[in-house]
């Protein structure tokens, strides 16, 4: 039998990611605590899945009723924010053209929901500049281009949610 609980985990799940059941290559898995870890959730098994860490990322320290509601809003298969895999997310977020948001209210929205999404991340919050942009990236199922996403990280910092220094941040959210 596996020893770690991520080689446990994809055993008992065939391989394939809980949330999409798409193939799961032991470097893209995770293991997500259903009742996050932060809110006080247990280590064993009956409370983790494998999943990918885009996944991972977005659900962070989300409640389980806010996981609920995340796969719910989905309306039948749930859709993957690693779209496939980490090298094709990156592909298509580098070659899709800029998905800027048309007004000032849609920036603002998606700024709100990035900043809200930090906070409830709690102590699971991004610590290097790498894992923020590449969190906040899968925040965005669809793609979203470089320069918007760059745009974003210096809005958190102009806004003084985020301080950036030598890549490692800090919140102050």
């Amino acid at each position: 039998m596996p020893t770690t609980p991520l080689d446990r985990l994809m055993f008992a799940q065939g391989g394939l990611c809980f949330f999409c059941k798409q193939p799961l290559p032991k470097a893209e898995a995770s293991v997500e605590h259903l009742f996050a870890s932060s809110n006080g959730g247990s280590n064993k098994d009956e409370n983790c899945v494998a999943c990918c860490k885009s996944v991972n990322a977005l659900l962070g320290s989300m409640s389980l009723k806010e996981k609920f509601q995340v796969v719910l809003n989905q309306k039948g298969q749930f859709k993957c924010p690693n779209a496939g895999g980490v090298a094709r997310a990156t592909q298509l977020r580098a070659s899709s053209p800029s998905k800027a948001p048309t007004s000032a209210k849609s920036k603002t929205d998606t700024f709100s929901m990035v900043v809200a999404n930090l906070a409830q991340r709690g102590s699971s919050r991004p610590r290097t500049l790498k894992t923020l942009t590449s969190t906040v990236a899968s925040l965005f199922p669809k793609g979203i281009a470089e320069a918007e996403l760059a745009a974003l990280i210096q809005q958190l910092q102009a806004a003084g949610k985020v301080s950036i220094s030598e890549n490692k941040v800090s919140y102050a959210l």
